[in-house]
């Protein structure tokens, strides 16, 4: 008999995530260079499967505005009552907040309207073999949502909507999630890669 799964706790404003927040290091990271945000360029971004909102919480915090979508409608309602109890938490914490609009809805049917300069995707990842790697709240979460078997689907539609780029958050040593097109460039993380896909010349600037 298994043990019930417990939801995942989704918190802005303590552990890793506000700590990133506190120390100011957002600019650097990995999926902000990848998005394309920089001091004199903000581009409009939509984070096609939100989860629990910790890469879009980064992207606002860099400065970015952002549209949200989660189809899980258990999953949206955590994310939600996370951004509203981050927003109350402090006035530093409301601004960026105040940069994240979030949307119960499936990705693939609202891309196609949206048409965001930038589009981050990250689907659930393919298990790992070493099952003790993957972080609890990865595991809560992939038990409530299940595996994206339409992560390629959800791709060549991004791919199609976006004005700029695609941002495909991925394992770093998995295999690819499409065969084409290839990503122009890519930046690594410690576990996962960012792989960029130009859909203007503008993107394909590094």
């Amino acid at each position: 008999m298994t043990g019930k799964i417990d939801q995942p706790r989704v918190d802005f404003a303590g552990g890793a995530v506000g700590y990133r927040f506190r120390r100011g290091g957002e600019r650097g990271h990995p999926l902000v260079r990848a998005a394309g945000i920089k001091r004199d360029r903000i581009p409009s971004i939509v984070d096609a499967t939100a989860g629990l909102g910790r890469d879009a919480f980064l992207l606002a915090s860099a400065g970015a505005t952002l549209t949200l979508l989660e189809r899980s409608a258990e999953v949206h309602a955590l994310l939600k009552d996370a951004l509203a109890r981050a927003a109350a938490e402090s006035p530093e914490l409301a601004e960026v907040v105040g940069r994240m609009t979030l949307i119960h809805g499936d990705a693939r049917d609202r891309l196609p309207e949206l048409k965001p300069d930038v589009v981050i995707v990250d689907p659930m990842h393919p298990p790992r073999r070493n099952t003790a790697l993957v972080k609890q709240e990865m595991r809560q979460l992939s038990a409530i949502v299940g595996a994206d078997e339409d992560a390629d689907e959800l791709m060549r539609i991004a791919l199609a909507s976006a004005r700029e780029r695609v941002v495909l958050k991925w394992p770093l040593r998995a295999a690819p999630l499409l065969d084409t097109p290839k990503p122009s460039h890519q930046f690594a993380g410690k576990t996962v890669r960012y792989e960029v896909f130009a859909t203007s010349l503008k993107a394909q600037v590094k």
